[in-house]
């Protein structure tokens, strides 16, 4: 199938309505592998109200495909090496894995990013053993700047890659 008769992928703003159990659904040990596991329903519910807050410093979506709800993606504001600039970070529900999704949202994440100003770069810090995450930033665009280690969750550090994106004109 041609990219003209695949269903349109489209970011919906995240919502009080819909959020919560999509990352819910999203917080299983196969999805989490690569960040720390699992967790409790207390921080899901945290996390989600973090995301209904972000107030001009990122913003989250869902992304639907076809209409359907297939998984979340967002940007926000982090310090990197003494700079202020854009995170990004996903994740696709099982159902819709392995055709492309996360790459295709993470292009429009991009753009909107670069939309809303701010800062020149986004960057992802896919864990460096995590094949598809590292895949999804070479697909959309990013460039591997290197590795790097990441603190996520808190107390938990781990290898990564750094993959930036320059998304201001």
């Amino acid at each position: 199938m041609d990219s003209s008769q695949q269903p349109a992928v489209e970011l919906k703003p995240w919502s009080d309505e819909d959020g919560l159990e999509l990352l819910l659904a999203l917080n299983t040990p196969e999805l989490t592998e690569h960040l720390g596991g699992p967790e409790t329903p207390e921080k899901v519910v945290d996390r989600h109200r973090r995301y209904l807050r972000l107030d001009g410093r990122g913003q989250m979506f869902r992304i639907t495909l076809g209409g359907e709800v297939a998984g979340s993606i967002g940007y926000w504001e982090t310090t990197w090496q003494g700079e202020e600039v854009w995170e990004t970070g996903w994740g696709v529900l099982p159902a819709f894995q392995g055709r492309g999704l996360a790459a295709r949202a993470a292009r429009l994440v991009a753009a909107e990013a670069g939309a809303a100003g701010r800062h020149a770069f986004l960057h992802a810090f896919p864990v460096t053993g995590h094949g598809a995450s590292n895949a999804v930033c070479r697909k959309a665009g990013f460039t591997l700047v290197g590795e790097a280690v990441i603190e996520y969750p808190k107390g938990d550090w781990h290898p990564c890659n750094d993959w930036r994106l320059a998304v201001a004109g």
